[in-house]
């Protein structure tokens, strides 16, 4: 069976979001960028959060939030400001754990339906 197919199959909230990631993570390597990393998640007994890619391309590596809902609107609105803080807390950490010393940024990708919305330094 396919990776789409797969995905397809079962049409729950949670496959929904790992074909949109699925879909990010091709877009961006289309755009010439790396996947260092899918599904981040900090360390336990802290204020966890997941960032859902990272990914490179030269000196740039941006933190993505992917977002599957109807309209890029819905997409924005579900980063709330203490999601964008917990966001901004994990990739500090990682950056101080890979002692990365390049730019970084934040963007959020929507996928709605088969439409990928790329939207840079979003948090």
């Amino acid at each position: 069976m396919s990776h789409i197919s797969c995905f397809m199959s079962h049409n729950t909230t949670y496959s929904r979001g790992l074909f949109a990631e699925f879909l990010a993570r091709a877009y961006l390597r289309l755009h010439g960028f790396r996947i260092v990393q899918s599904r981040y998640i900090t360390g336990r007994n802290t204020q966890r959060a997941e960032i859902d890619i990272i990914a490179r391309r030269g000196q740039l590596l941006v933190f993505i939030e992917v977002k599957n809902r109807p309209t890029i609107h819905t997409a924005c609105d579900a980063v709330t400001p203490a999601q964008a803080a917990r966001l901004r807390r994990a990739a500090e950490t990682y950056i101080m754990k890979t002692g990365w010393g390049g730019n970084a940024r934040f963007d959020i990708i929507a996928v709605c339906g088969f439409h990928i919305h790329w939207i840079q330094n979003a948090i």
